[in-house]
């Protein structure tokens, strides 16, 4: 099964735009409702979003005169897949026997 990742460019869409810091931010997102501390800003603009607000989403598009698709690129990483049980099939048993699971025993704590 592929895992799902993306690439958040809003760091170089504002390059492109001219916003250099992320100070340059803060006053365009207030003039949309959005208000956001200096330190959320930062993370914004310096990490990957893990959540994100869809009017937030909607006010940076529209300040950076970009599509959601410039801002937010999915990737699909296909390399490291994991086996399920179904899929690895039984585990060989020792010298053609059957293996069946063996009942577990609860024994009562010693006092």
């Amino acid at each position: 099964m592929p895992t799902i990742r993306y690439r958040w460019h809003l760091r170089e869409l504002m390059a492109r735009r001219g916003m250099f810091n992320t100070t340059d931010l803060a006053p365009l997102l207030a003039e949309r409702g959005i208000e956001m501390s200096a330190s959320q800003v930062h993370r914004l603009v310096t990490g990957t979003p893990e959540r994100l607000n869809l009017q937030v989403f909607a006010a940076l598009c529209d300040i950076l005169d970009a599509t959601p698709a410039e801002l937010f690129e999915p990737v699909v990483l296909a390399g490291a897949r994991r086996k399920t049980a179904e899929q690895a099939g039984p585990l060989p048993a020792p010298s053609g026997e059957v293996r069946r699971p063996r009942r577990a025993r609860i024994v009562p704590d010693e006092p």
